[in-house]
C-alpha cells in the first residue's frame, strides 16, 4: 500500500498559554477540556472555524458537534480516516475549507457523502514533536453521521504556476523559538501558507513534469513550476539555502496498490491530465496531494548517463556511493554496479567506494573484515569487461563508524595496477593517524592507506577519513575518501521552524575543518602537491561543510565547475541537489568534471547516489 505518515501515540495536554500563542506541546495535542472559547457566536462550527487563519486551529482541544461537510477522500490504510469539505466556503483565503477525520480504523464513509461530524479537534504532528514538523489540524474520536450519499464533490483548487506563490516561507517567530505556528496565513505571499490554506481541501494539478522518480513507497513528486530552477534533465535543482522550488508537490494515491497500481515513472516524466484529491501533511514530503484520480505518467525516456574515457595522459578519479554492498545482496545488484563502472564511469582509475559493508552485512557478530564483499565486487567488474583493480582500505573498529547497524560500512580504494600504483607505508589501522612527512622535498604520507585523526571527537559514530598516496606516471597524488556524517535529525525545508534546524551540520563542520587542515599540512610541505577529496560529503556545495573544505584556499569543489542546471548527484524530495563531491587543490586547475546522472531521476536504482568523475593530467 502506498506510505503514509506514521501515526505516534497521542498525547493528551491541557492547552496552555504557550499552546495558543502557537507552541505545541505534545506529538498530538488535545485538551481535557470542553470550553466553548473560540466557538463562533451562533454555536455552530464550521470546517473553517476549526482551520482558522493560523497553523494551530483556534479550537484545538474542544469538542465539537455537527460540523457539516461533503467527503472528499477516504483512506482505508496506514493513518485511517476521511476528507470532508464545506461546500460553501467563507471569504477569508486563509482559512482552509477541509479537515481530516482521524477515525483509526476503515471508515464507513463514500466519496459524495453528506456528513456531520462530532468530535475532539487535534492538532497531530507527524514524526512526533521532535521533528520539527508541522501539525495537521484533525478531528479524532469522531461520532459521524451520513445524512446524504451521492453529493457532487466541492471543485477541487487548482494549484498551479499561477496559485502559488514564489517565496517559500516567512521566518519564524523569534518570541515562539523560531515557529511560524502562530503567524496568520498569508497564502498570496507565501507558499507555505499557501498549501497551509488549502490543507484538507480537495485540490488537484494539471499536466506536470515528475521531479521526483516514483520510489518504494508509491510516491512521486511533480513540479507546478516548470521553469523553476530547472535541471537540464528535467529535474527541479535545489541550489541554496533560499531555493526550496516552491512549485513541488508530493503525489500519493488513495487507491490501495491492490486495487491499483502506483505508476511507475523518472525525472522528466510527465504526469499528463488531472490529478484530484485531498491535500495532507506528512512526516516524509509534507503536503502532499492524496489523489483519488490520478492522471497517466507519459515516459520521456530518460537515459543513464555515459562519461567518455580518459585518455593516456589523464587520470580518471571516480567516487561512488554504493549504498550498503555487502556479500549478501543479489548477484544482480553486484553485476549492475560493475556494469556501471565499466560502461557509464569508463573504468576510472581510481575509485573510491562509499558504503561497503563487512563480510557478513548487518549481521551483527564482531565481523569487521570485508575482503569477501570487495573481491566479489571486482570479480563482477571483470566479469563486465573492466579491469582487474586491486584495492586498499582499512577495516573500522565494531559499531564505531555509524552505517546500518553491525554493517561496518567504509570507503575503499580501487585502482587500475595496469594505470596507476599505490604506494604502500605500513601501519594504518582503525584507530591510528597518518600524519604528513616530507620525503625529498616532496610531501609524503607516514600510513599509507591511512585514516586521517579517528580519535579526533568529529568523526563519532562516522567514517573516518580514508587517505591513500598514490602515482601516475611519475607524478604522486593524494586522494581522500570520506563519507561525512548523515543529515539525520535535521528539520525538514517544511518545518514549523523557519528556517528549520539541520543540527547535523554542526558534526560536518567539524569534519570539514579537520579534512581541510590535514590537506594544508600536505600544501605546507609541497605547495603544488595534487590532492583529491572525494565522496559523499552529505552536504549541499553551498553549505558550510563546504565553507570548512575549502578554507584559505585549500580545495575547490570542482562540481561548481558545470552549469548550475548540472550540479547534483542526490535526488530528495523532488529537489536535485548535491551531496557527493570531487574537491582539488590548487595545482589541479585545469580538470573535467562529470556528475554521471545513472541512478537518483530513475525508479529503477543500483543506488541513490550518483557518481562523480574528474580527469586531470597531473
Amino acid at each position: 500500500m502506498p506510505a503514509a505518515s506514521s501515526r505516534t501515540t497521542a498525547v493528551s495536554a491541557v492547552v496552555t498559554a504557550a499552546l495558543a500563542a502557537g507552541l505545541l506541546t505534545g506529538a498530538a495535542t488535545t485538551s481535557a477540556s470542553a470550553s466553548t472559547a473560540g466557538l463562533p457566536v451562533d454555536g455552530q462550527v464550521r470546517i473553517h472555524d476549526i482551520q482558522g487563519s493560523t497553523r494551530i486551529s483556534p479550537l484545538v482541544g474542544q469538542q465539537v458537534a455537527d460540523v457539516a461537510g461533503i467527503v472528499t477522500g477516504v483512506r482505508t490504510y496506514g493513518t485511517k480516516g476521511f476528507w470532508f469539505q464545506d461546500p460553501n466556503p467563507d471569504a477569508d483565503p486563509a482559512t482552509s475549507e477541509g479537515v481530516f477525520v482521524y477515525t483509526g480504523s476503515a471508515p464507513t464513509v463514500a466519496v459524495g457523502d453528506a456528513v456531520t461530524v462530532s468530535g475532539t479537534v487535534t492538532e497531530y504532528v507527524p514524526g512526533g514533536l521532535d521533528s520539527g514538523n508541522q501539525s495537521l489540524t484533525e478531528i479524532s474520536k469522531p461520532t459521524v453521521t451520513v445524512v446524504s450519499s451521492g453529493n457532487a464533490v466541492p471543485a477541487p483548487v487548482r494549484v498551479s504556476e499561477r496559485s502559488v506563490p514564489s517565496r517559500y516561507t516567512p521566518e519564524g517567530d523569534p518570541a515562539a523559538g523560531g515557529s511560524i505556528n502562530a503567524l496568520t496565513l498569508r497564502p498570496s505571499r507565501y507558499a507555505l501558507d499557501y498549501y497551509e490554506s488549502i490543507e484538507g481541501m480537495n485540490i488537484s494539478v494539471g499536466t506536470s513534469r515528475v521531479v521526483g522518480a516514483t520510489d518504494a513507497h508509491a510516491e512521486l513528486w511533480v513540479t507546478v513550476k516548470p521553469r523553476e530552477n530547472d535541471a537540464r534533465r528535467g529535474g527541479t535543482v535545489y541550489g541554496s539555502y533560499g531555493s526550496q522550488n516552491t512549485g513541488r508537490l508530493q503525489i500519493q494515491s488513495l487507491v490501495p496498490l491492490a486495487q491499483q497500481p502506483f505508476p511507475k515513472a523518472d525525472v522528466g516524466d510527465v504526469l499528463t491530465g488531472t490529478t484530484e484529491g485531498p491535500l495532507d501533511f506528512n512526516q516524509y514530503g509534507g503536503y502532499t496531494l492524496t489523489a483519488r484520480t490520478m492522471g497517466t505518467v507519459t515516459g520521456e525516456g530518460l537515459r543513464r548517463e555515459t562519461t567518455r574515457k580518459q585518455r593516456n595522459g589523464e587520470l580518471a578519479v571516480a567516487t561512488y556511493n554504493v549504498e550498503n554492498l555487502d556479500p549478501s545482496d543479489p548477484q544482480g545488484k553486484f553485476d549492475a554496479l560493475a556494469a556501471a563502472v565499466v560502461d557509464n564511469l569508463a573504468s576510472p582509475d581510481i575509485v573510491a567506494l562509499e558504503e561497503i559493508q563487512d563480510n557478513n552485512g548487518s549481521k551483527s557478530d564482531g565481523t569487521v573484515a570485508a575482503d569477501a564483499t570487495v573481491k566479489k565486487f571486482i570479480d563482477a567488474i571483470v566479469a563486465a569487461g573492466g579491469p582487474a583493480y586491486d584495492w586498499r582500505s582499512i577495516d573500522p573498529q565494531d559499531k564505531k563508524d555509524g552505517g546500518e547497524p553491525g554493517g561496518n560500512i567504509r570507503q575503499v580504494f580501487l585502482f587500475n595496477p595496469e594505470r596507476v600504483s599505490f604506494t604502500d607505508r605500513a601501519g594504518g589501522d582503525a584507530t591510528t593517524a597518518t600524519e604528513v612527512a616530507r620525503e625529498r622535498g616532496r610531501a609524503a604520507l607516514t600510513l599509507s592507506p591511512g585514516r586521517i585523526d579517528p580519535a579526533n571527537p568529529a568523526w563519532e559514530d562516522s567514517r573516518k577519513p580514508l587517505v591513500g598516496e598514490f602515482v601516475f606516471r611519475g607524478r604522486t597524488v593524494f586522494v581522500v575518501a570520506n563519507h561525512f556524517a548523515s543529515k539525520g535529525g535535521d528539520e525538514s525545508i517544511f518545518s514549523e521552524h523557519q528556517p528549520p534546524t539541520r543540527s547535523s551540520e554542526v558534526q560536518r563542520h567539524a569534519q570539514g575543518a579537520v579534512v581541510n587542515t590535514f590537506v594544508k599540512k600536505l600544501l605546507s610541505v609541497q605547495k603544488n602537491a595534487d590532492v583529491l577529496v572525494v565522496g559523499d560529503i552529505n552536504d549541499f556545495e553551498f553549505s558550510g561543510t563546504a565553507k570548512a573544505l575549502t578554507a584559505g584556499g585549500a580545495l575547490y569543489p570542482a562540481i561548481k565547475s558545470l552549469p548550475r542546471a548540472e550540479r547534483y548527484s542526490y535526488v530528495y524530495q523532488g529537489n536535485s541537489q548535491v551531496l557527493d563531491q570531487i574537491l582539488t587543490s590548487p595545482s589541479i586547475d585545469d580538470f573535467q568534471y562529470d556528475s554521471v546522472h545513472i541512478n537518483a531521476e530513475f525508479a529503477d536504482q543500483n543506488s541513490d547516489h550518483d557518481p562523480q568523475v574528474l580527469r586531470f593530467r597531473p
